[in-house]
């Protein structure tokens, strides 16, 4: 059985925190049918760095990693390769590649899940064009929140792999901030 599910995992100590704050966004983790390749592409095409090369992962509690991955996965997972990068502004992708990894046949918006992630850059059209180029699909055409009024776009692509990403030219802040529909 999962541990997590027996276990308190919130000190006391932290259940008595009174106020809320935004917490900053530290990494996603992603699913891959192949780390090396998925590595390569967001270096190429979103200049991400690599922080931690492609590695194997063994099941096993004889290390502090292998214990984590148990508490997570369960048992019966055998191994798998991980790789970490980084954005411009720090944020982690950590990309995983599984022996028994699928890709959905068809992009299962409604299920409950992490469907997307956004990046943000003003020259939309070129990381566009850099995509397609390195075998990415673009979903949709690129779309303004206020067409004539600010210059806010946007475009829904997908990687090589099916992960689908949004890219916005602004900030989320800025873009909601005035309410975008």
């Amino acid at each position: 059985t999962n541990s997590m599910q027996s276990e308190e995992i919130i000190p006391q100590e932290s259940a008595q925190i009174k106020s809320t704050y935004p917490r900053t966004f530290s990494h996603i983790g992603i699913s891959v049918p192949d780390v090396e390749k998925a590595v390569d592409f967001y270096s190429k095409v979103m200049g991400w760095y690599t922080i931690m090369e492609p590695t194997v992962i063994k099941e096993g509690s004889d290390t502090a990693i292998g214990k984590m991955c148990i508490d997570v996965f369960g048992t019966g997972w055998g191994s798998f390769k991980i790789a970490h990068m980084s954005t411009g502004d720090k944020i982690g992708v950590e990309m995983f590649e599984f022996k028994n990894n699928v890709k959905p046949k068809n992009f299962e918006y409604w299920k409950t899940s992490t469907f997307h992630f956004c990046v943000q850059d003003p020259d939309i059209e070129g990381l566009v064009k850099k995509v397609l180029a390195h075998g990415g699909k673009q979903r949709m055409p690129i779309r303004e929140y206020y067409p004539d009024e600010k210059p806010f776009k946007m475009v829904y692509m997908e990687d090589p792999f099916g992960l689908i990403f949004e890219i916005y030219t602004h900030s989320y802040e800025l873009v909601y901030s005035q309410g975008a529909y």
